[in-house]
């Protein structure tokens, strides 16, 4: 596996720019090869800065929208209206603003009763519209955001889908919340062409710390690698402040 590529920005502002680049770029290079590109969006508040650039006209009239399949990477077991939802923000931050983004946008339905029935279905939504490599969906572009306690998508330390090898989405309930989520799988998030980490803050400094530069098996975010495929961290300075720097210049 390849090792990841960690590059730091002053503030959230120039990381969400940095990542929106990116998110157009491949975009526009998929497009230009005739092919449809898939990205999986986290929620949280340092992607949601990511979104509203990309529903900006700077952004927005780059971005071949109509190419663009767009997937979540986990939700909370929420009504979609609800303050807490993550298909909330990124609807009022970017699909609301962009409307042909809001035709290729497949949400997770985590309000369901049944959470195995909607992890089932959104697994089918996800197989009509991404690649298949060797039993898993290989996404264009996987993005995510990364908790103090170390946790990425709905994985969070010690809950029981982090051990699930066969699942492409699952129900997870976290204890620590006493609450479920649904959420794509570490296989999932492993088979990505790319996946890009955003984290910001000095709350998540020593944390990060840890993951990239502590043993490994402590963290979730510490079993995202990419099988055949590229990991970034794109971190602020205030997150970055106890990183050595070997780690800063990998």
């Amino acid at each position: 596996m390849p090792s990841p590529t960690v590059q730091t920005f002053p503030d959230l502002e120039d990381l969400s720019r940095r990542a929106a680049e990116a998110v157009a770029q491949r975009a526009m290079r998929k497009a230009a090869l005739g092919g449809t590109f898939t990205l999986a969006l986290s929620g949280g508040s340092t992607p949601k800065r990511l979104c509203e650039l990309l529903a900006s006209p700077e952004f927005s009239a780059k971005v071949p929208w109509d190419g663009v399949e767009i997937f979540q990477v986990d939700e909370r077991c929420v009504p979609p209206d609800h303050p807490e939802s993550n298909y909330r923000m990124i609807r009022q931050a970017l699909l609301e603003r962009v409307p042909t983004a809001q035709q290729h946008f497949h949400r997770m339905p985590a309000e369901r009763a049944d959470l195995d029935e909607a992890a089932r279905e959104y697994a089918r939504e996800i197989a009509e519209h991404v690649e298949v490599t060797s039993d898993w969906p290989r996404f264009d572009l996987i993005l995510l955001g990364m908790g103090t306690d170390g946790h990425t998508a709905s994985l969070f330390p010690g809950s029981p889908a982090l051990a699930e090898q066969r699942l492409w989405v699952r129900p997870n309930y976290v204890d620590k919340l006493k609450a479920h989520r649904l959420t794509l799988t570490l296989p999932v998030l492993n088979a990505a062409a790319e996946v890009i980490f955003l984290v910001t803050g000095e709350d998540k400094a020593g944390t990060l710390q840890q993951v990239l530069e502590g043993p490994p098996g402590r963290f979730p975010a510490q079993d995202v690698r990419p099988r055949d495929g590229q990991l970034w961290w794109y971190v602020d300075q205030a997150a970055a402040s106890r990183l050595s720097p070997a780690t800063l210049d990998a």
